[in-house]
């Protein structure tokens, strides 16, 4: 039996994969405790999980609606989330780690969670690191779709260079976003680090757990040695009260297949005007729709519109005429297993990206989350659930993906490595 420490940061989405994998290697008889926010205990001790508190939590950052607000800002977000966020409580994020790792055989290590790989070389303890989206490899063979400049990916034409020229451009800028990351090694008296955090310098020479489906992408010459591609985890989260599920049922027996609108947990705290341009939208298209709101629910919706903080994506998405989504990788998945249509409105981060990638398959349109409008909306559902390609290929992508089980892959993997180390120390 071994013992295995993951490390998140950031929202249910960077939880949810670990929550997976951590229940499936329980089901193998071994041990796994998830290190993070004191906000997610209840979540990760509900699942069955061990839980270890790493500070500081989400509410200790301020309010959290601002906090979304900043951190998926398209041009600065990722300064704020790596200078304010990350790199100010570098110290008392590593003590933390370093007293969840006693008696840890195998760490585990989300993009973010920086300080996991210093606990691991000061302790020798080995380290295995995980990515969640294809975007995390920044591979200038596979070229990612940015945000802040969708444009750049038709440089892609030209070959790696355009590419190569800007990663590099992005090094230099993370490393000097990370200077105290540099301090803090220094400090504990561990050698330089040749490579950014945020680049190639958060992955293992021992394994790398791709967890995200591999029809999304494949691996390049350029991602690091031993890397593999398990297929997303899949966790649901909570499970909705009973009273809830009955009144679902019942909508949905009403009538036809209504569209589901979801922004995943982060993004419905800066919805803005879309429930309103998704209501409209809606009415203009004679359609029903499910509406998961998170913490504001719209008034005075008709009888063709439901609206619900929070359901259970594999309760609601396979009842969808087509599914609105922002694209996070764990909605995204939900969504790509749901065989319905797909309508991305992404965000920031890797969104776009994913957004991308699944527009490429066949199985979705895009709209910008900050050029959504109810206009866009009915133009670009209309296209979408009036074609039989889209629902062809959604359905050929859900048979697919059904052979997948990425927590279950994960978790072998994670094992076989833990095996390795135990038979080369004895």
């Amino acid at each position: 039996m071994s013992r295995f420490l993951f490390s998140t940061l950031g929202s249910l989405g960077d939880l949810h994969p670990y929550i997976a994998v951590a229940r499936a290697l329980i089901s193998q008889g071994h041990e796994a405790v998830i290190a993070t926010a004191e906000d997610y205990r209840l979540t990760i001790e509900g699942a069955g999980i061990e839980f270890a508190p790493v500070r500081p939590g989400m509410t200790e950052l301020g309010d959290y609606q601002t906090l979304v607000k900043k951190t998926f800002d398209v041009v600065r977000g990722p300064e704020y989330l790596i200078r304010h966020i990350i790199m100010p409580h570098l110290r008392s994020r590593y003590e933390c780690l370093l007293k969840a790792s006693d008696g840890a055989d195998v760490l585990v290590s989300h993009p973010l969670a920086m300080t996991l790989p210093l606990v691991g070389e000061k302790q020798g303890i080995p380290r295995v690191a995980t990515v969640l989206s294809p975007m995390s490899f920044m591979s200038p063979y596979d070229s990612p779709v940015f945000g802040l400049a969708p444009w750049l990916q038709k440089l892609s034409v030209f070959g790696p260079g355009p590419y190569r020229c800007l990663f590099m451009l992005l090094r230099y800028v993370m490393n000097r976003w990370e200077i105290p990351l540099h301090k803090l090694r220094s400090e504990l008296g561990l050698p330089p680090s040749p490579y950014p955090a945020m680049f190639e310098g958060q992955f293992s020479p021992l394994l790398n757990l791709a967890l995200f489906d591999p029809q999304l992408a494949q691996p390049q010459v350029d991602w690091p040695d031993n890397t593999h591609i398990c297929g997303c985890p899949l966790f649901d989260g909570k499970q909705a009260d009973n009273d809830v599920l009955a009144d679902l049922e019942q909508f949905l027996a009403k009538g036809g297949a209504p569209i589901v609108f979801a922004l995943g947990s982060s993004a419905v705290w800066i919805a803005g005007d879309f429930w309103d341009n998704a209501i409209a939208a809606t009415k203009a298209l004679g359609r029903r729709a499910i509406l998961l709101t998170g913490p504001s629910m719209p008034a005075s919706l008709p009888d063709t519109i439901r609206a619900y903080p929070y359901l259970p994506y594999s309760k609601v998405f396979p009842h969808a005429a087509a599914v609105v989504h922002q694209a996070g990788i764990g909605t995204l998945a939900q969504a790509m297993r749901a065989g319905r249509p797909q309508l991305i409105v992404p965000v920031a981060f890797d969104q776009p990206d994913n957004a991308h990638r699944t527009q490429a398959l066949g199985l979705a349109r895009t709209i910008p989350f900050q050029k959504t409008t109810t206009k866009r909306l009915v133009a670009e559902l209309s296209r979408l659930l009036n074609s039989e390609n889209y629902a062809n290929a959604t359905r050929s992508m859900a048979a697919s993906l059904a052979k997948i089980n990425g927590a279950t892959c994960a978790a072998h993997a994670l094992i076989a490595c833990a095996q390795k180390q135990n038979s080369a120390q004895s």
